[in-house]
């Protein structure tokens, strides 16, 4: 699933090569990708001849502001991607929604695993009112509400393994499993240690690393370990400078140590044995 900088990465390519254009139309090709609303006729009624604003994340969504009002919503979850090609370029196997654009242009959300989601919100309601996901979502690791002090007013009344805090989305919005793990080895932390149980000089480290991970990251244009590409069909290269996840049994690039791969949860996890001794 993309995470916030895959998602961050798509988002600055939108806004790079979608704003200011208008929706002249457009074609749902599965129906099950709208979240709202659910008749296709009222979908398009709202967004043509509407022009793209600004678009926007919030954790792992996106959200478009159109003019003169309302938005467009999207959450790419598995395997969604957004490219930005001719009309006349051939559909692609798992093409789901296209945004007809300007100068023969279209906007084609793609999605094979056919989780994604796609919301029109009308201009007398919020984003949040629609896409109820949103109202759920801790803050961003970039934001001044993410700070020490809030790690750790959380973290003390936690139980759940540091690994799983981080995975949930109202905790802080936007890590996943990839940088989860990333993360918690750039802080040195064991990622079964008890949340609770975390020192302060580790929960600082812990502060640290979410945005120093997430920002190499964006740096890098994400990360590709299946299928993510850009707007413009690129590949992530974080992947190549990752210090543990998809790295099984390498050496640890710190001390050499072979990087261990446990089931956590349900997901795999990696992490580096010497590095990150439990407490």
């Amino acid at each position: 699933m993309p995470e916030l900088p895959e998602v961050e990465t798509v988002r600055q390519g939108l806004n790079k090569l979608t704003c200011g254009l208008h929706i002249r139309g457009g074609e749902v090709l599965l129906t099950n990708t709208l979240a709202y609303p659910f008749s296709v006729a009222e979908f398009w009624q709202g967004l043509t001849g509407k022009a793209i604003a600004h678009w926007y994340r919030r954790g792992k969504y996106l959200y478009a502001e159109l003019s003169p009002g309302g938005w467009l919503g999207v959450h790419l979850r598995m395997s969604g991607q957004f490219f930005l090609l001719n009309q006349d370029t051939p559909l692609q196997k798992h093409t789901r929604v296209r945004f007809f654009l300007e100068d023969n242009q279209e906007l084609r959300f793609i999605d094979t695993r056919t989780f994604g989601k796609i919301w029109w919100v009308p201009p007398t309601e919020t984003p949040e009112t629609i896409i109820t996901g949103l109202r759920k979502l801790g803050p961003e690791p970039f934001s001044p509400e993410f700070s020490v002090e809030y790690i750790k007013q959380k973290i003390t009344k936690s139980q759940r393994k540091i690994k799983t805090l981080l995975l949930a989305q109202e905790f802080v919005a936007g890590i996943g499993n990839i940088y989860a793990d990333e993360v918690l080895f750039k802080s040195q932390i064991n990622p079964e240690e008890i949340a609770c149980n975390l020192r302060e000089k580790q929960i600082k480290l812990l502060h640290q690393a979410i945005i120093e991970v997430l920002q190499t990251a964006i740096d890098f244009g994400g990360t590709t370990f299946s299928d993510f590409l850009n707007v413009m069909g690129v590949n992530g290269n974080y992947g190549g400078v990752a210090w543990v996840y998809g790295r099984t049994s390498q050496p640890c690039r710190v001390c050499g140590t072979s990087i261990a791969r446990i089931k956590l949860g349900g997901r795999s996890t990696h992490f580096c044995p010497e590095c990150q001794k439990q407490n």
